[in-house]
C-alpha cells in the first residue's frame, strides 16, 4: 500500500469539502445547537437542587454535554454512509475498482480529510462556547490523561466511520438502506451517551448497554476526559473499546468481500 494514493485522495476529500462549504459551515456552526438545548434542560432539572445525579452536580452536567458534543463533532462520519451506498447503487463503484485502490483505505481518506478540516473551521466558535462556559470546564490535569483521552478518540472514530461503512455495504443486497442508517443513527444517538450520561442507567442496564459498541463511540472517551474513570475500569474500557474497534473492522472487511462478488456477478 502506497500512502502517497492515499494523501492524494485525503487532499481531494479537503477539496470536495470547499466546493459545498456554505453548506459546510451552516453545518458545522448549527451542530452547535443541540447543546444549548441540553443545557437548558438540566438547568432545569438541577434548578434548586443541592444534591448530586449519580456524581454530577450541574457544573460537571454542563460539561459533560460540552464534551459529547465535541467528540462527535470531531468524529462523527458526515454522509459517508450515503456516498458509499450511492456508489454501489449508481455503479459509480466500477471505475474506483479499476484503480490501484483499496476501497476501505480510500474511503477512510475522505472521511479523514472531511473531519480534519471539521476540526479547523469549528476551532473559533468552539473556543468561544469554551470560553462562555468557562466556569464549568475542568481540564485535566494528568498528561497520562490526555494520552489516553486522545487514544481512545482516534478508536471512536474509527468504530463511527466503520460502522457506517458496514451499513453502507448493504446496499450491496438492498436498493434502499435508508431506514437502516436511521437506525443505526438513532441507536447511536441514544446509546452512546448523548442524550443523558449512561451511568444514569440501572446497573443491568449499563450492563447491557456496554455489550454494544455505541458507547464507545462518545459516552467512554468523554468519561475518561472529566476523569470519572480510574484503574481496572479505564483499562478495561479500552481493551472493550479496542475490541470492538477489530470486530468492525473485520465486519467492514467480510461485508465488501462478500458484496463486491455479488456485484460483480449481477455486472456491477
Amino acid at each position: 500500500m502506497r500512502p502517497a494514493k492515499y494523501l492524494k485522495v485525503f487532499e481531494i476529500g479537503l477539496q470536495n469539502t470547499f466546493v459545498y462549504r456554505w453548506n459546510f459551515l451552516l453545518r458545522s456552526v448549527l451542530g452547535m445547537v443541540p447543546l444549548l438545548g441540553m443545557l437548558f434542560l438540566w438547568g432545569a432539572i438541577f434548578e434548586g437542587r443541592t444534591t448530586r445525579i449519580s456524581g454530577y452536580d450541574e457544573s460537571g452536567m454542563i460539561f459533560y454535554f460540552l464534551m459529547t458534543l465535541l467528540i462527535d463533532n470531531w468524529v462523527a462520519p458526515t454522509e459517508d454512509e450515503w456516498q458509499i451506498a450511492a456508489e454501489i447503487r449508481e455503479g459509480r463503484m466500477s471505475a474506483l475498482l479499476t484503480k490501484p485502490l483499496h476501497y476501505l483505505s480510500y474511503r477512510l481518506s475522505l472521511y479523514s480529510g472531511y473531519r480534519l478540516l471539521y476540526v479547523a473551521v469549528t476551532a473559533i466558535p468552539l473556543g468561544l462556547l469554551l470560553y462562555c462556559l468557562r466556569a464549568d470546564v475542568r481540564l485535566p490535569e494528568s498528561g497520562l490523561t490526555w494520552l489516553v483521552f486522545c487514544v481512545s478518540l482516534a478508536m471512536a472514530g474509527l468504530i463511527q466511520f466503520l460502522l457506517a461503512y458496514c451499513v453502507a455495504m448493504l446496499a450491496f443486497w438492498f436498493l434502499e438502506i435508508s431506514t437502516l442508517i436511521w437506525i443505526l443513527f438513532t441507536l447511536k444517538h441514544f446509546l452512546s451517551g448523548m442524550v443523558f450520561p449512561l451511568d444514569l442507567l440501572p446497573t443491568h442496564l449499563q450492563r447491557l448497554v456496554f455489550w454494544s459498541p455505541f458507547p464507545y463511540e462518545v459516552f467512554f472517551p468523554a468519561q475518561i476526559f472529566l476523569e470519572r474513570l480510574e484503574g481496572r475500569a479505564l483499562w478495561a474500557g479500552l481493551a472493550a473499546q479496542a475490541a470492538w474497534l477489530g470486530i468492525s473492522w473485520l465486519m467492514a472487511t467480510a461485508l465488501f468481500a462478500r458484496g463486491i462478488r455479488r456485484y460483480q456477478a449481477v455486472g456491477g
